[in-house]
């Protein structure tokens, strides 16, 4: 083992070694030979051979040498210890390998190279969070750990299927703007206090995506482990443009635009302002909404009420079921659009 652990050092030192070398080629001439000896030893171990004990022999004897001198007493849990280290060593890099094997696989099928902490990875798409429950034990953690690559194999073909939006719909559901014939679909997942999702939302807007795209509007609020939601009144929300759409009214959409595109009369943007508002003041603003954009006060009444409805509770967890285990997202905003799923912020 401390061969192979040689080896690896011997590879990260290599790195400034290389460097020196352009000045003092002695130096290089002396790793090379080393090197190249490490390089045998590891050789022979991948065929389940003996490594040439000298070589371990010469690793030791060069770290000890100037302890047997001072020291004798000290060479035998010395040497030990050298042992332990080389066996981390060993140990540390192959983890860190596959560790970094599971990022990149993660990284490719989802989006992020966190499975269970998406926003955490800063390699990823801009996203909030679909985040798994944090494990309470090593047992737990263990499991998650085995339970990330089963999650990473099982999804792998989904990078190769052809993603069509109609097979994801809920009804009832609205689009961006007005229906064209003719346009092809496309599935917008959002939640309405993630800030990802808005920006994404305008960034669609201002660049010509819903005029080229019917585009459904999927709002889907974020549930953490313990069944309440990441955003304040962000379940609120939905359930009231669930409830608009039940009622087949067109207020749904207008819902989402001024939430994520309008600011209040203090300059805030109402996503914000929802987040800080108690749910009694969540429930005032959205019926004055209703109000502005042209509901009669039967209509309030109704959506208020289908909004409390066990119909849309029901709706929500379809549309939970659709985005957590068909189309497997890790993270929102999610399209879907020209055949393909798209993880995170729209640029």
């Amino acid at each position: 083992m401390v061969c192979v652990a040689a080896f690896i050092i011997l590879c990260i030192v290599g790195i400034f070694v290389a460097f020196l070398s352009i000045f003092r080629r002695d130096i290089g001439r002396k790793y090379w030979a080393v090197f190249k000896k490490s390089w045998g030893c590891v050789g022979k171990k991948v065929r389940l051979q003996k490594c040439e004990t000298n070589f371990k022999d010469d690793v030791k004897n060069s770290l000890l040498s100037k302890v047997v001198l001072r020291h004798p007493t000290w060479v035998r849990p010395l040497g030990v210890a050298i042992e332990v280290s080389a066996v981390l060593i060993v140990f540390i890099t192959v983890w860190s390998l596959v560790e970094a094997i599971k990022a990149l696989l993660a990284l490719w099928v989802f989006g992020t190279c966190n499975v269970s902490q998406p926003a955490n990875c800063a390699l990823g798409a801009e996203v909030c969070g679909i985040d798994a429950a944090e494990p309470s034990n090593p047992i737990e953690w263990t499991g998650r750990w085995f339970s990330e690559w089963g999650e990473i194999f099982t999804n792998i073909p989904d990078k190769f299927r052809n993603w069509e939006v109609d097979q994801f719909l809920v009804e009832p559901y609205s689009f961006a703007t007005e229906h064209q014939d003719g346009k092809p679909l496309a599935l917008d997942i959002f939640d309405p206090g993630c800030t990802v999702c808005m920006q994404s939302y305008r960034n669609q807007k201002s660049s010509g995506f819903f005029s080229e795209y019917n585009t459904v509007l999927m709002v889907y609020p974020i549930q953490l482990p313990d069944g309440s939601y990441k955003f304040a009144n962000s379940d609120l929300i939905a359930r009231y443009v669930h409830a608009a759409d039940l009622a087949e009214t067109d207020f749904a959409h207008q819902i989402i635009d001024r939430l994520f595109t309008a600011n209040n009369s203090q300059g805030i943007n109402y996503q914000s302002a929802f987040l800080s508002m108690t749910q009694d003041a969540a429930k005032q603003t959205l019926v004055s909404w209703l109000q502005d954009f042209g509901a009669s006060t039967a209509q309030v009444s109704q959506i208020a009420s289908l909004a409390e409805s066990d119909t849309v509770t029901n709706l929500m967890q379809q549309v939970k079921i659709v985005v957590e285990d068909k189309i497997h997202a890790k993270g929102i905003p999610t399209l879907i659009y020209d055949g393909r799923k798209h993880n995170g912020l729209y640029r």
